[in-house]
C-alpha cells in the first residue's frame, strides 16, 4: 500500500520566495522540486505590496510544479517572528455528570476554553501548541482520548502574530492561487531541521541569518520558547559594500557571493580583486582583508544586539549552544566571529537534501518536515485556532503566563546563580521561564 503525500512548502523571504515539492514516504522526504523566484513587494521578512508578492510566488511555484510535474494547489507556508507573542495557557472542561470516554470533540472543546483569555486588539492566535492534559487529576497525558473520565484539562502554548503580518500573507497566497492547509512559525520549521534531538529536547538556540532580517529563537522541551528579529540581514552586508567601495548593489551582491569572508585574521592584505567604481574609467583594486572587514563590521553589530536580547533571558544556559541557518550562513568564518560574540558553542547548519544544500533553503525544508511530523493532536489544535473568533469581552480566570517576555526585561534576577548546581539552576530557570 502506497502511504506516500507530497507536501509543498513555501518560504517567503526578503530577498527569495522558495517552493520546494516533496514525496514524503514512511517519514522520509524526497525532494522532486525546487522553485525560486527573486521577492517583490518585501520589506525586512514582511509582506508590503499584496500583488507584487503574489506574483512572485506564482514565479517560484511554476517553476517547482514544472520541476517535479505536479499541479500545486495546497502548500505549507512559513510566518515571520516579527511581533511574535508567546503564553501559556489553561482550559478546563467538564465531562458530563456522567463518566464518559474522551473524543476529538472533548479534546477541542478543552482546547478552546484554554484560548479564553485577553489578546491584544492587533494580535491574533497562529498556533497552539499542546503540552499534556489531566483527566480526573491524573496528570502528564499526553493524549486522553479514548480515556474515561468526568473533569478534563488541558495546558498548552499560545502564539499570536500582528493581524497585518497574517492578513497579507494570506492574501499575497490566495492571490497566487494557493490554498493554505497549514501555517508554520519560522523559528519551529527551522527547528525540525536544524537541530538534533538533544538540542530540542534540552534547549538550544537558532539564529536565522536572512537577506532582509535576523531572527534569535530559543527551543526547548521541542517547542519555541523565545523569539527576537533583528531588523539587519544580508541585504545590509551588500549596502555596505556599495557604499564603502562606490559600487552599484549588483557588483557588491557578487564580490560578497565571490570573495566575501567573515573571518577577518585570516583574510589576505595581499590578495586583490577589481572593482568597478562609480566615476572611474578602470577598475580599483580591493584587498581580500579590507572586503572582509567591511562584512564583519555589519555582521557583529547583528550578532552584538541579539546576543543581549538572549542575554536578557538566560538563553546561554541552555547545553545546546548557537547554531546558524539562512542565507547569510554560508559566508567563511560566521561560526567563528559568533563563538567570539555569544562565548558558546557553534556551528552552521546546511541541508543536505540534493537541490537544497544552501542554508538559504533551511525554513523550506523545515516546514515539510514540521508538517509531516504533525500529529492528530496538532492538526485539532490547528483547527481550535482557525475556528476561534475571539469575543469582545474576552477574558479569563485563568493566569495567562507569559513566555517571550520584553526584550529589556530579565527573567533570572538571582545574584548567587554561579554557586547554584548545574541542575538545580536548570530546574529553577525553567520553573521561572519555560515551564
Amino acid at each position: 500500500m502506497d502511504d506516500s503525500m507530497i507536501i509543498v512548502s513555501l518560504d517567503i523571504g526578503t530577498t527569495a520566495m522558495k517552493v520546494v515539492v516533496a514525496n514524503v514516504a514512511k517519514g522520509q522526504i524526497n525532494v522532486i522540486g525546487i522553485g525560486s523566484a527573486h521577492s517583490k513587494g518585501m520589506n525586512r521578512g514582511v509582506i508590503v505590496d499584496i500583488d507584487k508578492a503574489s506574483e512572485a510566488i506564482r514565479e517560484a511555484v511554476k517553476k517547482a510544479a514544472s520541476q517535479s510535474n505536479t499541479e500545486v494547489h495546497d502548500i505549507v507556508v512559513g510566518l515571520p517572528a516579527n511581533g511574535v507573542q508567546i503564553s501559556s495557557c489553561q482550559g478546563t472542561i467538564a465531562l458530563g455528570s456522567q463518566t464518559k470516554e474522551i473524543e476529538d470533540d472533548d479534546v477541542q472543546q478543552v482546547m478552546s476554553a484554554s484560548l479564553m483569555q485577553t489578546l491584544p486588539a492587533e494580535q491574533e492566535y497562529v498556533a497552539l501548541i499542546p503540552n499534556d492534559f489531566s483527566v480526573d487529576g491524573f496528570k502528564n497525558i499526553k493524549d486522553p482520548r479514548g480515556m474515561i473520565g468526568s473533569r478534563l484539562e488541558f495546558n498548552g502554548i499560545l502564539y499570536s502574530l500582528p493581524k497585518s503580518i497574517v492578513h497579507n500573507i494570506v492574501k499575497a497566497v490566495e492571490r497566487a492561487g494557493l490554498n493554505i492547509v497549514h501555517e508554520v512559525l519560522a523559528p519551529a520549521a527551522l527547528s525540525q531541521v536544524a537541530l538534533d534531538d538533544g538540542e530540542k529536547n534540552f534547549g538550544a538556540i537558532i539564529v536565522d541569518l536572512g537577506g532582509g532580517q535576523s531572527s534569535a529563537s530559543v527551543i526547548h522541551d521541542r517547542k519555541l520558547k523565545f523569539s527576537t528579529v533583528d531588523p539587519e540581514g544580508g541585504n545590509l552586508v551588500v549596502h555596505d559594500i556599495s557604499v564603502v567601495l562606490n559600487t552599484t548593489i549588483a557588483n557588491a551582491a557578487k564580490l560578497q557571493r565571490y570573495y566575501g569572508t567573515v573571518d577577518v585574521q585570516t583574510a589576505s592584505d595581499v590578495e586583490e580583486f577589481p572593482v568597478e567604481v562609480v566615476g572611474h574609467d578602470e577598475p580599483q583594486s580591493v584587498s581580500s582583508k579590507y572586503l572582509s572587514e567591511i562584512i564583519a563590521a555589519r555582521v557583529q553589530q547583528i550578532f552584538e544586539r541579539l546576543q543581549k536580547r538572549l542575554v536578557a533571558v538566560n538563553a546561554f544556559e541552555l547545553p545546546g549552544g548557537v547554531i546558524i541557518t539562512g542565507g547569510l550562513a554560508e559566508m567563511d568564518g560566521v561560526d567563528k566571529l559568533a563563538q567570539q560574540v555569544f562565548g558558546a558553542k557553534v556551528k552552521i547548519f546546511i541541508p543536505k537534501q540534493m537541490g537544497l544544500r544552501h542554508p538559504a533553503f533551511s525554513e523550506s525544508l523545515g516546514l515539510v518536515s514540521y508538517a509531516q511530523s504533525l500529529s492528530e493532536l496538532d492538526i485539532l489544535a490547528h483547527d481550535v485556532i482557525h475556528q476561534y473568533t475571539p469575543s469582545p469581552r474576552t477574558g479569563s480566570t485563568q493566569a495567562n503566563i507569559p513566555i517571550n517576555q520584553p526584550e529589556t526585561d530579565s527573567l533570572d534576577n538571582s545574584s548567587n546563580k554561579d554557586v547554584t548546581p548545574m541542575g538545580e539552576k536548570f530546574k529553577n530557570f525553567w520553573k521561572k521561564f519555560f515551564d
